[in-house]
């Protein structure tokens, strides 16, 4: 699985990947906060509602969850993870990943993908143009204590370059997946 702060690049590693290695498939992340533009549900996330979210929790269907931001909750299901046997690659914050790497052991490698300096990663957010200032202010508070735990995961990734980060990537994953 790829964990990294918010505009680190996992999601775009994590598509590169995933075309690099068909053989692998996508977990889809539920999350109760509102599709941006061009995002489809079930294809991007699975946005639901709070209450369904809630009810989620209760029925123990997710693997993990957490309140990621003030109402804004984001979590994994067990069904992405059951369905077939392909190989899963999820795309999930710090605290997710430590919740399945707990669940699963040796059976799942959890990949942090590091920006090379805080400022950049300011940067990439702000150049995404789809955070209100306050919301990037959050953003940033939250990928300090991300980065922080960066060394609980199996490997570090710096995405410095992007080439050179999704080769990395491919090198853990297939050494993993081979092993």
């Amino acid at each position: 699985m790829l964990t990294a702060p918010s505009g680190a690049g996992k999601t775009t590693i994590a598509r590169r990947v995933l075309r690099e290695m068909p053989e692998m498939r996508f977990s889809v992340s539920a999350t109760t906060r509102a599709p941006r533009p061009g995002e489809e549900d079930g294809t991007h996330y699975h946005f639901i509602s709070e209450e369904d979210f809630r009810r989620c929790i209760t029925e123990g269907a997710l693997v993990e969850y957490e309140e990621v931001y003030p109402d804004q909750f984001y979590g994994t299901l067990h069904s992405e993870l059951e369905r077939g046997d392909a190989p899963v690659l999820l795309d999930i914050d710090v605290k997710g990943a430590t919740s399945v790497k707990e669940a699963f052991g040796e059976r799942a490698l959890v990949l942090f993908i590091r920006p090379p300096s805080l400022e950049a990663l300011a940067r990439r957010l702000e150049g995404r143009g789809t955070e209100a200032e306050e919301d990037l202010d959050k953003r940033l508070e939250r990928a300090e204590m991300e980065l922080a735990r960066a060394d609980a995961c199996d490997a570090v990734v710096v995405n410095d370059d992007l080439t050179e980060a999704v080769e990395e990537t491919l090198r853990h994953v297939r050494s993993f997946a081979e092993s």
